[in-house]
């Protein structure tokens, strides 16, 4: 059973909105899909209910309580595993040469190997690589774990043993020693390679935050802040600089150690001197200027007497021999040593999140320009592309298929083997990734020699590294019939989706090749590991399943059935038969094009996997059908680029799951339409006991994974037959029940009667799309459902002979009208050859053409509406492109319907409030279709006019310029007559000038018509300036995003877009152009469980024990992925979240500074994401007092927010709010209102001036005129607060009397100024003037408005409140499965107010 948690942050219903999408990524696995697509907010409460704590919180305990019911098992059996793996750790002494012995923590599931790593760490070993670890004089394996050990245990003493050189050693050496050079160098992270990426969080925080904390006290007295932000910043402004993105950091001066340190050009050593041990020579310049020769023998490294033209290898007098190459440059450079001590001190105290690599490479939009150095490495590298050595596996290429396929043979029956397997998976993927998309920008850069070279370029395919590479073109007309290179440029990712749905279902013997798609400049190229054998065959011979020409020929193999038999309940794939040219009938269990081939290893590969979701009809016209009357009404079907659309797996979900609501209450009504016949029969107390049978807990039915859990454990009460009497179908209300059932055995899918009232009626009847909880309370309302489940039950468990045959009946009428694949049990399937061209069946699919229309139907009336829903309430709240384009993906709803959801938007009566959406919208849709044309302008490019082809489309897109003319290189005459000769050496090698003749207008005029031909959507704009006025976009957030979606770096510099004399861009402006890459994300399964029940303990309000399961999902996380993962990045959030909640901050200052480096380095330094996580780091940095560090972390967030959405957001109103108060804290009262208002402004904007957020944020303002003194403004503001909380909650409510209090406070005060200056004016100078109380808000009442607003209801818990908590949450569990939980609602207010609440 899915457990229900999945995407619920950990939260009772006063959640501010906010977290609730990001929570739900990290959840983004296959099943989570669908929880997070239905209601981001575990109790569907509206994100008004921030202020109120938690009233209308009672169910949270009931759903948090149903939740546990399945996890509970999964739990008891983790607990009992997780005792094997935390072994204690102990400490062993290390001894290195010229070093004091120090002790070392260790586990002993570490490996020899990890200690090595920590010595090469570590100050003063850092320069040590080659070395062995001995005990007792026996050298230790690399690759033992330290528990196999003999006699190593507790305060042993392991000796480092300085061992001789290879030339493999001594180049890891080089390797090493250069890169402690570049350690606090950002020009990797700029450049984008070896997962270096970037973080700024320390210019902000001026360091460590733990450390400097403590020290920093002291520094809290207000007058040494200085609060002003700089002008861009405050509410307003309409500057939108770039250069502060990526602020100074003053560490990244390099110190120099040396100016060129590089292999020398008498490399590789000649024979006799191989004989006296040479190894290679290095060639290297002091800073002092002393050019010197250096000789890598096995013994270490020397002086020798070379120059740069006569060679003589011998040692030089002194030659300084060392076995480490910084022990010999100290001795001969003074510079050196002090400056690489310095380095390496500076190195080791940053942050340690600062340094280690990502697992994917992040690249960074913008760059300052970087001086271009010296580096032998790298230019060795380039060399070598990179093969052989850098795997480490000395002079052989890594065979990525093997490591793929064996690592997913690993065992996986207990959670040690299990985490051993997911990290291995782990790891070759993210290698795998990295090789693959290096091997693509070497193909589409020319370095490649294609394995059919004599082919035009298109059609040419690639063998890099064991990789197998080909272009996203229609080659031999493969694609014809399905739309030609549009749809071979689908397919990459269609087929991805599907290698992502097979390998989350995780089929033992059934394997999918590794599979990475690379758009770059302009191409897209797919990577694919190798099936052993493929090559030397015929594909025809190869493929014994599925079909190698779209059907003609269909083969299939009981096998390949079997394995495929498995996949296809969780992928909703139905078994089908298919007629061939021969007219004879083949089974298969997957789409046609799915093809199955066994490899030389004996393993059964599925390839082709691009149609395994069934197709979308509403952009698949076909001619003789007719689509649902919902689809038909929003223009359905439209023709598309290809006929390649197909419904996401999240839609395929949510669809199940909506007709399984539907299934139970149509079972129910008939079981209650039989009762009422019975009831007229009998006399009403008659009835036979099994009629009350409906207490057993009702379970869910064989389906179960598609059991939406608020069903499966909701109406537990016993119902009556009285009771059933009494409720007669409150849903539906049919006269007498007769007609209801008519209708039902009539058979007709009854969603479609249901669909015609319009959107949002269509939504309340057919149950599936409002939140869980409205549902739920509907369920209970409809009498007979518990019966319905038994009866489902029964029939799932026995073969169903022993069930009476009005019964049958019922499941059976149900079973038709939502259209299940079986006639005794809820099963919904879709067969994937619907509507494929010349795909042939041998039965009657008519259900199953139904099945795919009503999918088309619910996608447009009921995921787009709840969609609009969602951002309506704030529960989903996108603040950019990508993170709007998540959102729609988590819902089920493809990117091509943008336009529409744009124009539902568009129609709603609450326009206003939903505005952020529509530009967030807008701004998508107008890059993406500038992102379609931009990829073939690039393909017309030749290499050498890159940047100027690139700069050139910006300014056409961007800037004001009128006449933006493009620079052509100055060669171009030149390589004209050349080029005819070489033409087509590389794809796009053509020459080419058309791309200089692009103009703005015509390419606004193309973006028009293809955000027509492809969104449907008619732009008004003819011009930048058109869209930026009429949509008020921002120039510098489309520049973000078009940079973004198309790879393009560009210089970090001010841009004058709005020019009308000269353009914004030169090609010196575009300094580099990367990969897009997309592929596998492997999952921590074990680990996202700990996470998840770790969550729903939190929401029953067991802290402590949520923070156990937490910190222990924190561990398995380590464990799978490394350091570095964005779900380790959601795990620190939440730690720190409950550090904070528990009353421990330091702690969740120190695990938020962690998530905010993670954020940045991970996910990017103005993700949405990132602006988040400053945001709470600033709460915890402000109580811990360090205010003035909270004040940049917030200037810094509301930054990175005017620059990715503009000052337009509800987020802004959150973030000013927090700003607002800190600056209240420290009595900047002026500047306070300027943000507390604007805060105000938008609040009411969004969230309507009736909003309990208004109400608060009137409040915070009247707070700072009466700390202003300025009562009169005072009292207004609190005015309106009071009668929004009057007309919300009503009088009796505490947050009414507070705020009636408060006024009664405030007059007061204004009549006692009033007194005071008429005395003043009546008595002039001698007046006796009673002192009044003028106050400064105080630390605490500050902080307590900041908890408020930021959705944390704060207590600090003692045990013994700890204890009482728990008590209190079983008695309520207890009462609520005896259902006295209504009597009891007011008691509970009180404990509702002391839950602490997350958003």
């Amino acid at each position: 059973m899915v457990s229900k948690t999945d995407d619920i942050p950990a939260s009772v219903p006063s959640c501010n909105p906010v977290d609730l999408p990001r929570e739900g990524e990290i959840a983004n696995s296959k099943d989570t899909s669908k929880t997070a697509s239905k209601d981001p907010c575990a109790c569907g409460h509206r994100g008004d209910t921030a202020v109120m704590n938690g009233v209308a919180s009672h169910d949270q305990a009931e759903e948090a309580d149903s939740k546990q019911d399945g996890s509970a098992d999964a739990e008891d059996a983790n607990e009992q595993e997780v005792i094997v793996i935390q072994d204690t750790g102990f400490t062993v002494k290390i001894q290195a040469p010229g070093t004091e012995p120090f002790d070392l923590q260790v586990s002993p599931q570490e490996m020899v190997q990890e200690i090595h790593q920590v010595l090469m760490d570590r100050e003063d070993t850092c320069h040590r690589t080659c070395f062995s670890l001995q005990l007792d004089g026996n050298v230790l394996d690399n690759f033992a774990e330290l528990k196999s050990i003999e006699g190593l245990q507790e305060a042993s003493l392991l000796k480092v043993v300085e061992e001789p050189y290879t030339v493999r050693e001594a180049r890891i050496h080089v390797r090493h020693i250069r890169d402690l050079l570049k350690s606090l160098d950002p020009s990797d992270a700029y450049n984008g390679v070896d997962c270096n990426s970037l973080s700024f969080l320390s210019v902000f925080t001026d360091g460590d935050l733990g450390d400097t904390g403590k020290r920093k006290k002291k520094g809290t007295e207000l007058e040494q802040i200085d609060c002003t932000p700089p002008e861009h910043i405050l509410p307003g402004s309409k500057e939108r600089p770039l250069v502060p993105l990526q602020p100074q950091n003053k560490d990244w001066k390099p110190m120099q150690c040396l100016k060129v340190l590089t292999m020398s050009g008498w490399n590789p050593p000649p024979g006799n001197r191989k004989m006296h041990g040479d190894l290679m020579y290095l060639y290297v310049v002091t800073v002092e200027d002393r050019h010197v020769s250096i000789t890598a023998s096995t013994r270490g490294f020397y002086l020798n007497q070379s120059t740069t033209y006569t060679f003589n290898p011998k040692p030089a007098s002194p030659s300084f021999l060392s076995h480490s190459l910084v022990e010999l440059l100290s001795q001969i450079s003074a510079a050196f040593k002090k400056n690489f001590t310095a380095l390496q001190k500076k190195r080791v105290q940053r942050h340690p999140f600062e340094r280690i690599a990502t697992p994917f490479q992040v690249y960074s939009w913008t760059a300052p320009q970087i001086d271009h150095a010296m580096d032998c490495v790298r230019a060795e590298d380039a060399y070598t592309s990179r093969l052989g050595y850098e795997e480490h596996i000395p002079g052989q290429t890594r065979d990525w298929n093997e490591e793929l396929q064996t690592t997913r043979e690993l065992s996986r029956k207990n959670l040690p083997e299990r985490l051993l397997r997911e990290r291995a998976i782990f790891k070759v993927h993210s290698d795998f990734a990295g090789a693959a998309t290096r091997g693509a920008m070497a193909v589409i850069d020319g370095n490649v020699m294609a394995i059919n070279p004599g082919e035009e370029t298109r059609m040419q395919m690639f063998i890099w590294n064991n990789i197998f590479f080909s272009l996203g073109f229609d080659v031999r007309d493969h694609y014809r019939e399905l739309g030609g290179d549009a749809a071979a440029h689908a397919a990459p990712t269609n087929d991805l989706n599907g290698v992502r749905a097979y390998s989350a279902v995780d089929v033992e013997g059934l394997y999918t090749l590794g599979t990475v798609v690379v758009d770059y400049r302009g191409y897209r190229v797919t990577a694919q590991s190798i099936i052993p054998g493929i090559l030397e065959r015929e594909q025809e011979q190869s493929v014994i399943y599925g079909s190698i020409d779209f059907g003609k020929t269909v083969v299939s193999h009981p096998k390949y059935l079997e394995l495929l038999e498995k996949t296809s309940r969780p992928l909703k794939v139905q078994r089908h038969t298919v007629l061939n040219e021969k007219d004879t009938a083949v089974e298969l269990c997957s789409s046609v094009e799915c093809k199955g081939i066994i490899g030389n290893d004996g393993r059964h590969y599925i390839l082709d996997l691009l149609r395994t979701f069934p197709p979308d009809l509403n952009f698949l016209p076909v001619e003789g059908e007719e689509l649902a009357p919902e689809s038909q009404k929003l223009g359905f079907p439209r023709q598309h680029r290809h006929r390649l659309a197909c419904l996401r797996q999240e839609l395929i979900e949510a669809f199940v799951e909506h007709r399984y609501l539907l299934f139970m209450k149509m079972a129910a009504l008939q079981l209650m339409q039989q009762k009422a016949n019975k009831d007229k029969t009998a006399a009403l107390h008659n009835t036979s006991p099994a009629d009350a049978e409906s207490e057993s807990k009702p379970q869910a039915l064989e389906a179960s994974e598609q059991v939406p859990d608020s069903m499966s454990t909701s109406s537990e009460s016993t119902l009556t037959p009285d009771d059933l009497k009494a409720t007669t179908m409150s849903e539906k209300s049919v006269p007498e029940n007769q007609e209801a059932p008519a209708d039902l055995k009539s058979g007709i899918p009854k969603t479609n009667t249901n669909f015609t009232h319009g959107p949002l009626a269509a939504e309340r009847q057919n149950g599936g799309c409002d939140s869980p909880l409205e549902g739920k309370e509907a369920d209970e309302n409809i009498p007979g459902l518990a019966q319905a489940k038994e009866l489902a039950e029964t029939f799932a468990a026995e073969d169903g002979s022993d069930i009476d045959p009005k019964s049958r009946e019922v499941v059976l009428n149900a079973c038709k009208a939502v259209g299940s694949i079986s006639n005794t049990s809820f099963d919904i399937r879709f067969n994937p050859d619907i509507f494929s061209p010349g795909i042939r069946f041998p039965d009657d699919i008519q259900k199953q053409k139904q099945l795919l229309k009503d999918a088309a139907a619910f996608l447009v009336s009921c995921r787009i509406p709840s969609f609009v829903k969602d951002c309506l309430d704030h529960s989903s709240l996108p603040m950019d492109g990508a993170m709007m384009t998540d959102t729609l993906h988590q819902r089920g709803i493809n990117v091509r319907y943008l336009g529409n959801v744009l124009e539902f938007v568009d129609n709603m009566p609450a326009k206003a409030q939903l505005e952020h959406i529509y530009r967030i919208g807008i701004g998508e849709l107008i890059t993406r279709c500038a992102k379609h044309i931009f990829k073939t302008y690039l393909q017309g490019v030749e290499l050498s006019a890159l940047s100027a082809a690139v700069s050139h489309f910006l300014n056409c897109l961007l800037s004001s310029f009128p006449e933006a003319v493009a620079h052509l290189p100055a060669d171009e005459l030149v390589s004209r007559r050349k080029s005819r000769k070489r033409r087509n050496r590389v794809p796009g090698g053509g020459d080419n000038t058309a791309w200089a003749s692009l103009t703005p207008s015509e390419l606004w005029k193309n973006i028009t018509s293809e955000a027509q031909s492809y969104y449907h959507f008619s732009l008004q704009c003819e011009s930048v300036d058109q869209a930026v006025e009429k949509y008020s976009l921002q120039k510098i957030t489309l520049l973000r995003e078009i940079s973004i979606k198309t790879g393009v770096q560009i210089l970090i510099k001010e841009y004058n877009f709005d020019s009308r004399h000269k353009p914004a861009f030169t090609e010196e402006d575009i300094l580099n152009i990367f990969p897009i890459v997309k592929h596998v994300n492997p999952k921590a399964s074990d680990a996202f469980h700990f996470f998840q029940s770790g969550q729903a303990k939190v929401q029953q309000g067991f802290l402590k024990e949520g923070c156990e399961l937490i910190n222990e999902a924190l561990n398995l996380f380590n464990n799978v992925y490394g350091a570095m993962h964005v779900e380790i990045c959601a795990c620190l959030r939440l730690l720190a979240r409950l550090n904070y909640i528990m009353g421990d901050h330091p702690e969740a200052l120190s695990n938020q500074q962690k998530a905010v480096l993670m954020s940045e380095r991970v996910l990017g330094i103005e993700n949405p994401n990132t602006i988040q996580e400053y945001m709470h780091l600033a709460l915890y940095c402000f109580a811990n007092g360090q205010l003035s560090t909270a004040l940049k972390l917030l200037y810094r967030a509301r930054y990175l927010l005017l620059v990715v959405c503009g000052e337009d957001h509800p987020e802004m109103a959150l973030l000013d709010s927090n700003i607002g108060l800190v600056l209240h804290g420290v009595m900047e009262y002026d500047l306070s209102l300027r943000f507390l208002e604007n805060a105000l402004a938008i609040n009411s904007k969004y969230h309507g001036p009736r909003s309990l957020k208004v109400a608060l944020s009137h409040h915070l303002v009247a707070r700072v005129y009466e700390s202003k003194a300025e009562f009169r403004s005072a009292l207004q503001h609190e005015k309106e607060g009071y009668t929004i909380y009057k007309n919300q909650v009503g009088e009796a409510h505490e947050k009414t009397k507070e705020s009636s209090e408060y006024l009664k406070y405030l007059t007061q005060q204004a009549v006692a100024l009033q007194r005071t200056m008429n005395e003043i004016y009546k008595n002039g100078s001698n007046a006796s003037i009673m002192p009044l109380k003028f106050t400064a808000p105080s630390m605490t009442s500050v902080l307590e408005q900041l908890n408020i607003i930021n959705g944390i209801i704060f207590i600090p818990l003692s045990q013994k409140d700890l204890e009482n908590l728990k008590a209190e949450v079983q008695r309520r569990q207890l009462m609520q499965n005896s259902g006295k939980i209504e009597e009891q609602q007011a008691g509970q207010l009180e404990l509702d107010d002391k839950l602490p609440v997350d958003d």
